[in-house]
């Protein structure tokens, strides 16, 4: 890009979202709409604000996980149960594209801000509701957090070693895909608008349902063979090999020969000429069956070899094999680094630079951007709440007060 010229405008440049949700999934969905360039105002409880805020690990007492999912969003502080809180809504709700809330089925509706109310306030809305288990079925009412979604769903059972527990991951796996697909609804509901005579409609996204549709083909396999997908480590069920292992050096790496093509690159590049011929490996069905025997055989390849020296030998032989990094590797990361994927901005709260993962996707010609990191609890009360819907000032500061505890999710 020419230094010259200004940079293009985002995509989503006049797109204007309300957050009024709360901890990871639904506010990771309007955090993908602010980072290609939506305006997204967060509305958080006067006082602490979004519990994320205590979520983690912190610096100073500031939350910093809270930095990353709130990054380019601003932050006022309303009460939803009061008529000020409701009325600013509404107000904010007639200039907005989408409202993204994940409170209990029917707290909305309690307050009077179930869609009828915001729909008769702006007719093109689109209110997306994210929920532990949906706005309707037998399970709507129960609490619902991404934790439990992650049994629900089917993944924790198939997640483990052959005869352990089943695993739950390490991070907020099934907030962080409905984040995914709440971003990608949103936008095709905006779109839909064209279609339905330029109204809004409820888009009604169950925080089990994403990570249910991404694992793999166990209904199709259920409903066509009978089959149950059991716990089997790092191995899946329809191509082998595919796990991880250790080299000399006791570094980890990841494998994975979903092509006979390949398979044969890393028995090349590991000098395991015999294993081409030995018929228990002969093609992918076949190592289906003796997948544990091939871990073994490739193990003992690969235990010869220090991490730096095999990285090198499947380079050369162009086969597929990846470092199991933790974070400090990836900080240090060459390719990590050329494709931008940690970004770094200013923050004034933490006194410095924050980093953090970058917008993800590279667009030719209007790339998103982090401008900013997680504001402060009611940072853009006066910009927003003053400035822009003309509330009285006296009437704002009431509503920074904090309120008590917040109200049930």
């Amino acid at each position: 890009m020419n230094q010259n010229q200004p940079p293009p405008e985002l995509p989503l440049a006049g797109v204007r979202v309300l957050d009024i949700s709360n901890f990871l999934a639904a506010p990771m969905a309007a955090m993908f709409l602010a980072d290609f360039g939506a305006e997204v105002i967060k509305v958080e409880r006067p006082g602490d604000g979004d519990e994320m805020r205590l979520w983690g690990n912190n610096k100073n007492g500031v939350g910093l996980y809270y930095k990353v999912i709130n990054r380019n969003k601003k932050s006022i502080t309303l009460d939803l149960r009061t008529p000020f809180g409701r009325d600013a809504v509404l107000r904010l709700a007639r200039e907005s594209d989408v409202v993204i809330e994940n409170y209990r089925p029917g707290t909305l509706e309690k307050w009077g801000l179930a869609y009828p109310a915001l729909a008769e306030a702006n007719p093109g809305l689109v209110l997306l509701r994210v929920s532990g288990f949906g706005q309707t079925g037998p399970n709507a009412h129960r609490p619902g957090f991404g934790t439990l979604a992650e049994a629900y769903a089917g993944f924790a059972y198939i997640n483990g070693e052959a005869g352990g527990p089943p695993l739950l991951p390490g991070f907020g796996l099934a907030d962080s895909t409905t984040g995914l697909m709440g971003a990608f609804l949103a936008m095709v509901a905006l779109k839909g608008r064209d279609a339905n005579g330029g109204r809004g409609q409820v888009v009604d996204l169950a925080i089990y349902e994403t990570l249910f549709t991404l694992l793999g083909p166990q209904v199709v396999d259920f409903d066509q063979l009978g089959l149950v997908q059991q716990r089997n480590g790092s191995r899946l069920p329809f191509t082998a090999p595919r796990n991880t292992y250790r080299t000399r050096d006791a570094r980890w790496v990841s494998i994975a020969g979903s092509a006979q093509s390949i398979f044969l690159r890393i028995l090349a590049a590991l000098e395991v000429p015999h294993l081409v011929k030995d018929p228990r490996f002969g093609d992918n069905r076949a190592r289906l069956v003796n997948a544990r025997e091939l871990d073994v055989e490739l193990q003992k390849a690969i235990e010869r070899f220090d991490l730096d020296d095999l990285m090198r030998r499947f380079d050369a032989a162009d086969a597929a094999v990846a470092p199991v990094n933790d974070i400090a590797q990836i900080a240090a990361d060459a390719h990590f680094r050329a494709r931008e994927n940690i970004t770094s901005v200013e923050d004034a709260e933490l006194g410095g630079a924050l980093r953090m993962q970058n917008v993800a996707g590279k667009f030719s010609a209007t790339p998103g951007a982090v401008r900013w990191a997680g504001p402060r609890v009611g940072e853009h009360n006066h910009e927003i709440l003053v400035e822009r819907l003309g509330l009285d000032p006296e009437a704002v500061r009431q509503a920074m007060k904090p309120a008590g505890s917040g109200p049930a999710q």
